[in-house]
């Protein structure tokens, strides 16, 4: 994205990255680029949809039936829709990136059933969708910046997590956690969006070329990601990881009655998640 804004604004814009949290944990990022400390964010849909309430329908459990069908969702007007309401709750929504499927893994025992879940400090985002979640799933959340999950894991302050398999492995999780359940319970994307100041900083033909480039690096982004899920995924395989798919997922899918009927009071909501459901 960065080398498509400078090449097409003539060197006049320049995108400069700061990974790592060298801006500070993903929540407190969120709140400097709505005050626009920070001009473009790339975060998870869980910790924003608590401000974007589209957003957050996008986060909720076992809603996707697979990627194309995500993809499918994304790429279309329900998508744009949702990049649009980002701007009544201060931000700009550009695009969507891959975040993959996150599933559940721990340190104690393979998860097959909910009774295997019961008593397990599991690590979520600072998110109550996904604190709510984990309670209805049987076990015990725990809010942690995602920085500090290694930390938590080998000090035994938690006994896992969940999150998608760059992530696992990135992290070295896999070798404090190594019980990995393929509940696939979320395929909620990232989503990047700019402050309204920087945005409307931009003339008219540079808020398309940043668009423009966002978009096109959404789609370089998912060549990329899906390289690094298989290799990711290897890589714990072959460390030991025990990768539990052989389980039963309808008791975890309706132990989320109660989340959809909490966290979606709007009907307008309510017809978000019946659209995203019948694409096909």
């Amino acid at each position: 994205m960065a080398r498509v804004v400078e090449q097409r604004s003539g060197g006049r814009h320049r995108i400069r990255v700061f990974h790592s949290r060298q801006l500070g944990e993903e929540k407190e990022t969120i709140e400097q680029t709505r005050v626009g400390a920070i001009d473009l964010n790339r975060t998870n849909v869980a910790p924003i949809g608590s401000i974007i309430p589209a957003a957050n329908v996008l986060a909720l459990p076992f809603l996707f039936r697979s990627f194309d069908h995500l993809h499918k969702v994304l790429d279309h007007a329900i998508g744009e829709e949702i990049l649009t309401s980002a701007q009544r709750h201060g931000f700009v929504g550009l695009t969507f990136y891959d975040s993959g499927s996150r599933s559940i893994y721990n340190s104690m025992r393979p998860v097959r059933t909910l009774a295997d879940m019961q008593g397990l400090r599991i690590r979520v985002q600072q998110s109550e969708l996904m604190v709510d979640m984990i309670r209805a799933l049987g076990a015990q959340p725990v809010e942690l910046p995602y920085g500090q999950v290694a930390t938590g894991l080998s000090t035994r302050l938690i006994d896992g997590a969940e999150n998608n398999w760059p992530s696992y492995v990135t992290t070295s999780h896999y070798k404090l956690a190594p019980y990995y359940t393929l509940t696939e319970h979320t395929m909620g994307p990232e989503l990047l969006v700019m402050s309204p100041r920087a945005w409307e900083s931009l003339s008219a033909e540079d808020q398309d070329i940043f668009r423009d480039a966002a978009r096109k690096s959404s789609a370089y982004m998912r060549e990329l990601w899906n390289g690094l899920e298989d290799r990711s995924r290897q890589q714990a395989r072959a460390a030991g990881t025990t990768i539990i798919s052989d389980f039963d997922r309808t008791p975890f899918e309706q132990a989320m009655n109660t989340i959809y009927a909490k966290t979606v009071t709007d009907p307008a909501l309510r017809e978000l998640i019946e659209r995203i459901r019948n694409v096909q």
